[in-house]
């Protein structure tokens, strides 16, 4: 994909990106922190995991084929190296938005008892607290890298972008 309307599609999907990643981290660590969290969302958060994964190569291929299309510099060329590192975080948060799910999944409560079938067993996988801290701290990390390399990338870009697209004081015309 290379243009949307006679856009750069990398600067409309940029956003899907910028969104998402962030949006799924943060889904992610409330989720594994409050199993019952995972339960009332369901599905959803590895679904947000996969179309934030999805996202980020479909961004990275058109921010290449932009990279083509633009003066190279420094800037750019710095936007472009530190987006190649972002599919790994994305990876990360669907594998453990994945576990999450399917940990919470099979620890919901039987019909009418109010208490998760197989925790009472003892057989849950949220029945173990070092796995759910484990888990949980894992989860956080990974949100954290990912949300962090998001800023860094957005940072870069916008610095590509803008470094000579304005001036820093207003113009006196309309």
């Amino acid at each position: 994909m290379s243009l949307v309307n006679g856009l750069p599609a990398h600067v409309l999907l940029v956003h899907v990106v910028v969104v998402l990643v962030p949006l799924t981290a943060l889904a992610l660590v409330a989720c594994a922190v409050w199993p019952r969290a995972a339960r009332r969302l369901g599905p959803l958060l590895p679904l947000l995991a996969l179309v934030s994964l999805v996202g980020v190569p479909l961004t990275t291929q058109a921010g290449e084929w932009l990279e083509r299309h633009v003066d190279s510099n420094a800037l750019v060329r710095r936007h472009a190296e530190l987006g190649d590192g972002l599919l790994p975080w994305a990876l990360g948060l669907f594998v453990l938005a994945t576990a999450v799910w399917w940990a919470a999944r099979s620890s919901t409560p039987a019909a009418g008892t109010g208490t998760p079938e197989t925790a009472s067993a003892g057989t849950g996988r949220w029945s173990a607290l070092p796995v759910r801290t484990a888990v949980a701290v894992l989860s956080l990390a990974v949100a954290a890298g990912a949300v962090v390399d998001v800023y860094r990338i957005g940072d870069s870009g916008a610095k590509a972008a803008w470094h000579d697209g304005f001036s820093k004081t207003a113009s006196d015309g309309n």
